[in-house]
């Protein structure tokens, strides 16, 4: 690891670790952006993104092409696995440096020191051997899963096509390092449960349902539940001052933030930013929270190097590995 990408790593850790406290909220616009009818309007949509991730860094798209209805059939397949009793789960762990299978109560961020009060299932494709649940168990699930996650992986592609004309690149410059039938993919369907808050309980100051963060990958795709609240994000220009933004969540709505691969591979002009998930108050409903992302992230073997060059090159499974060392040193 060279000195610079050293120091970028523990620059973003040092302010990581800042971000555990409550901070403030601070009313905000998260631009919602129609996708629809996409190489005919492909200028404005392009015009519309780069704006919005320039200066928020958080952006989310309606008309996405993705039916709501598969959405909350994904949502619905997503809870029939979080039910399968725990030692069910417990056969299909998350190995250590896969990103895929099962995790419970696992992830320590640096900006809290506590475990997120979840568990998740991460789908990476060329990495599930012996981790998809049988069909006796989950009928269905794998297929349902994998045809979700490739309606993500083109989504994702025309927004970063997006983020290529704006960069210089070729147009189908991110989807050629992201290529889906490459056995170094390694981009991840992540579902996710938030746990429910015990009747009559509150979580203890400092525990998280999810604690700040950034995201690593280049693109994130995040599905919500009406209903089920709790995501904060915070502009990276104003990081210092803690004034975070409520998401309101919607069943038809993807929430989309750039992450810290995309932000390097942009020479820094497109900017990851903190986002964290609140637990619930008193006032509001205290069940359990579901949420679905994608994690766009370049293939392991595909060199991360800007346009102008302002970072040392290196490949996307090196970045990737650094990060995840850095942060939680067990990988």
């Amino acid at each position: 690891m060279n000195d610079r990408v050293n120091n970028d790593t523990l620059d973003e850790l040092k302010l990581e670790a800042r971000m555990g406290g409550t901070g403030s909220l601070q009313a905000r616009e998260v631009r919602r952006i129609d996708v629809s009818d996409f190489e005919a309007r492909r200028a404005e949509i392009t015009e519309q993104l780069w704006s919005a991730a320039v200066e928020v860094g958080f952006f989310q798209l309606v008309n996405h092409g993705i039916d709501v209805a598969r959405v909350r059939q994904m949502f619905a397949d997503s809870a029939r696995f979080f039910a399968l009793p725990q030692d069910v789960k417990a056969r299909y762990p998350m190995a250590k440096g896969t990103n895929a299978g099962w995790e419970y109560r696992a992830q320590v961020r640096p900006s809290t020191g506590t475990p997120d009060q979840k568990e998740s299932y991460q789908i990476t494709r060329p990495r599930m051997a012996q981790l998809w649940p049988s069909e006796a168990e989950l009928p269905g699930f794998q297929a349902a899963a994998l045809d979700f996650e490739q309606r993500c992986w083109t989504l994702a592609m025309q927004v970063l096509s997006c983020f290529a004309d704006k960069l210089g690149f070729a147009r189908d410059f991110f989807a050629r390092a992201h290529a889906y039938d490459a056995p170094d993919y390694q981009s991840t369907l992540r579902l996710l449960h938030y746990f429910a808050v015990p009747e009559g309980e509150a979580l203890p100051e400092g525990v998280w349902r999810g604690g700040a963060h950034t995201d690593f990958n280049c693109l994130t795709l995040l599905f919500q539940r009406s209903g089920q609240g709790g995501l904060q994000v915070l502009p990276g220009k104003e990081a210092e001052g803690q004034a975070w933004t409520e998401v309101e969540p919607a069943d038809e709505v993807i929430t989309c933030n750039i992450g810290d691969m995309l932000m390097r591979w942009s020479d820094d002009r497109l900017p990851s930013n903190f986002h964290r998930v609140r637990n619930p108050r008193p006032d509001e409903y205290q069940g359990a929270r579901y949420s679905i992302a994608y994690f766009a992230q370049a293939n392991q073997g595909v060199v991360v190097d800007g346009p102008q060059h302002r970072h040392a090159p290196i490949t996307a499974g090196e970045f990737l590995t650094q990060r995840v060392m850095a942060n939680y040193g067990k990988y």
